[in-house]
């Protein structure tokens, strides 16, 4: 905190001294030669630099004693340069102007000077007259290339009549800030010199420009390696999702050092392994001998702590803590920390404390973060207040927030009122509102909504394209899946093998019963994660293509591709619809033992479903009885459904009235589970208790939510419930598929008559 606060005093005295004269000024250089950044005769030449007494200050010059064998005109420069990089620009111009002397060193150093202070149209000034050598067209091409002006800089450096290592270096890492990696690799490949610089540039451009190959080809070839080019690897391990080599890596390096440690903590938090970071840290401490963590790591800490999520709110309250203690927030330069602080009290569920700091640190991406902090926990009227609150400053980001949490709530018209007063909107947003649409079960405009995405002249995202293809699965129709998955080909030049992308295509089709184009799309796949495999899988179980599930599964673990809590749905319910009951048994069995899965409520009804299709009601409800869990209607559903099917069972009777009984006393006004029972007893024919049962479904007032099917014809979705009868809609619907135009209205006529 200290050394903040000096620095916040020494920053507002500088300013005060050149805005200020006479005595004022005097005292000024007084108390900041006292502060130890300059004696008091350099205080006192500043003062006369910055009054514009140049003939004082000259004399000044010449009275400032040699330094053992320090020659007058290199002490001038070094004093020079020091009032540059203390901010005093204009006093070091007046000072290079009054010098008696000046040498080549002195011009560097005054040049210098005006590219770190993007004075570039004065550096240029003084490069046509100074005498040059390599170090002055070296400052001018990092001049060039800090501007991203990559095309001047390769023509200096083609002018330039002598090069060192580091001109080579300077264009290169120019090159590789402006995105140009192969005329990098040009210039990387014709140096007449490398050294490891030049070695870590190239491999840290690589690494940031999708080259993660060659940069490994790159390091895997260095002869000499330093701390900066292990970190560099350990990150590029990280950015790629593989944080075990990286931690390989990491363990191998010979030495480490602050950015070392950040770089593996942040790889951590980057890719979700929150606990492992913090452990990490811990290690660090000692490692490091108590060295004090940097901004970035306080940062990756901070969100390591929110990605614990509410139950280790705790932890991020001590980090904070230790923050505060240890004055670490002055390396907060940027704000982010504060950012990271309020996102790890919101990701904690303490959003009294984020909405603290947010009061003391008030900046838009801080109240972004807010606004979904409210809308997580449901208080749609705080995120309300916040977003207007903030109507001068808001953003894409806010707006989008508020959209998707309307969207959320269910109320469609607010959200799309705010939608429509967004005049910048981006793919994500309109994504966002079809995605919203798709939730709300408004499936139809969500699909008008991307013909309207497309008319404003933006290309939808595959993300855009996923939310629609999820829609036309959930409601089986596969003409407007095909249809999306002509335009997806169509609008992309080269058919982008996007892996979320190919998994929402192979959905589809195997929930709109085109089985066969969703194994095409699946066989086909370059790339397969274990969503892939899954939704394949899943497609053919429900299709009775047991056999075909289990051999994919076969598939899936010879890829050494772990199979997860979902692939072990997939299978059981395969084995369900088969009746493959030792199969479905010993896979459930693996799931624990072998795979280290904990069965979810899920995989215990496939079990129960599994025994129940293939007949076994008394060894169902043994099950049951060995749950780990109490269990809940879901579990007494599924026994009493399976019950209806086995009606012929002469343990049925029983086994059903015990099931509706727990299932009744969890759930009174459960429609499904009365009239499963009806059935029972209806297959028995058992009628009268039939009727007593329906009589005490109307005396509690349960209704069992109609089934529907829906057809589509040009275009349109049309809805039936179970029992309808608007001969009309019948007509006017089925007819169309069978009649000519001529003859429709007759029969459309004729059958209302009827």
């Amino acid at each position: 905190m200290r050394a903040l606060c000096v620095k916040k005093v020494d920053s507002f005295l500088s300013k005060l001294y050149l805005a200020s004269s006479g005595n004022c000024r005097r005292y000024l250089g007084h108390t900041i030669s006292k502060q130890g950044r300059f004696s008091n005769e350099e205080a006192l030449i500043l003062e006369r630099l910055s009054e514009g007494g140049l003939v004082h200050a000259r004399h000044l010059l010449d009275k400032i004693p040699q330094r053992g064998s320090i020659s007058r005109v290199r002490h001038w420069t070094w004093l020079l340069t020091k009032f540059a990089k203390a901010g005093y620009l204009d006093e070091a111009r007046v000072l290079f102007q009054v010098m008696p002397e000046r040498n080549i060193v002195t011009c560097n150093a005054m040049l210098t000077s005006y590219v770190k202070c993007r004075k570039l149209n004065e550096a240029w000034t003084l490069f046509r007259e100074m005498p040059k050598n390599v170090v002055s067209w070296t400052v001018m091409l990092t001049a060039l290339c800090d501007q991203g002006r990559s095309e001047e800089a390769v023509e200096l450096f083609d002018e330039m009549p002598e090069r060192n290592v580091v001109s080579w270096n300077t264009l290169v890492s120019g090159l590789i800030g402006s995105g140009d990696m192969e005329k990098a690799k040009q210039v990387f490949d014709a140096m007449p010199c490398r050294d490891i610089v030049s070695w870590n540039a190239m491999i840290k451009g690589f690494i940031e420009n999708g080259g993660w190959e060659e940069a490994k080809l790159l390091f895997e070839s260095m002869s000499e390696k330093n701390v900066v080019t292990w970190t560099s690897m350990v990150s590029g391990y990280c950015r790629y999702g593989d944080v075990h080599e990286a931690f390989r890596l990491f363990c191998e390096m010979p030495e480490r050092n602050i950015v070392s440690w950040t770089a593996m903590i942040s790889g951590f938090v980057w890719n979700e392994f929150y606990r492992e970071a913090l452990l990490i840290f811990l290690e660090m401490n000692k490692d490091l001998d108590g060295m004090s963590p940097n901004g970035e790591t306080l940062i990756s800490l901070a969100y390591a702590c929110g990605g614990l999520g509410v139950g280790f709110h705790r932890l991020g309250q001590q980090l904070h803590a230790q923050v505060i203690f240890y004055g670490w927030e002055s390396l907060d330069h940027h704000g982010r920390l504060a950012k990271s602080l309020v996102h790890m009290y919101v990701s904690s569920g303490l959003i009294g404390s984020a909405q603290y700091l947010l009061n003391e640190n008030f900046d838009l991406q801080s109240c972004n973060i807010m606004i979904n902090g409210y809308l997580r926990i449901g208080d749609l009227a705080q995120a309300q207040t916040l977003f207007e609150k903030v109507e001068s400053l808001r953003d894409k980001v806010s707006w989008t927030s508020m959209i998707n949490g309307y969207l959320d709530a269910g109320d469609v018209s607010r959200a799309f009122d705010l939608f429509q007063k967004l005049h910048d909107k981006d793919g994500v947003t309109w994504t966002v509102m079809i995605s919203g649409l798709v939730r709300n079960e408004l499936f139809a405009e969500a699909a008008s909504l991307l013909s309207d995405m497309v008319r404003h002249g933006l290309k939808p995202l595959n993300s855009t394209y996923s939310v629609l293809l999820s829609s036309a699965g959930a409601t089986s129709n596969l003409d407007q899946g095909k249809h999306l998955h002509c335009v997806i080909t169509k609008t992309t030049a080269c058919y982008d093998p996007d892996l979320i992308l190919q998994n929402s295509l192979v959905s589809m089709y195997a929930k709109c019963g085109a089985i066969d184009d969703a194994y095409e799309i699946f066989s086909k796949m370059v790339r397969k994660d274990t969503v892939s495999w899954n939704s394949m899988m899943m497609g053919l179980s429900h299709h009775g293509l047991a056999d075909k599930a289990l051999s994919l599964f076969k598939e899936m673990l010879d890829s050494e591709m772990k199979p997860n809590s979902v692939t072990f749905l997939a299978v059981l319910s395969a084995c369900s619809h088969s009746g493959l009951i030792t199969r479905g048994l010993e896979l459930f069995k693996a799931m624990e033992e072998t795979y280290s899965i904990q069965p979810g409520i899920e995989h215990y009804i496939s079990m129960i479903d599994l025994l129940g299709r293939a007949g076994k009601l008394r060894e169902a409800e043994d099950f049951i009885s060995t749950l780990p869990f109490i269990p809940d209607h879901t579990v007494y559903g599924a026994l009493l459904g399976l019950c209806g099917l086995n009606w012929r069972d002469r343990d049925a009777e029983g086994i059903a009235e015990r099931a509706a009984r727990r299932l009744l006393e969890l759930d009174p006004v459960n429609a499904p589970g009365h009239v499963a029972l009806c059935n029972v007893y209806a297959g028995l024919g058992k009628h009268e208790m039939e009727k007593e049962m329906r009589k005490e479904m109307g005396y509690k007032g349960v209704k069992k939510t109609p089934g529907c099917s829906w057809i589509v014809v040009n275009g349109k979705s049309n809805v039936f419930l179970s029992g309808d009868k608007s001969a009309y809609e019948v007509a006017q619907i089925i007819l169309p598929i069978f009649c000519s135009n001529e003859m429709l209205e007759e029969k459309v006529l004729t059958l209302c008559h009827c």
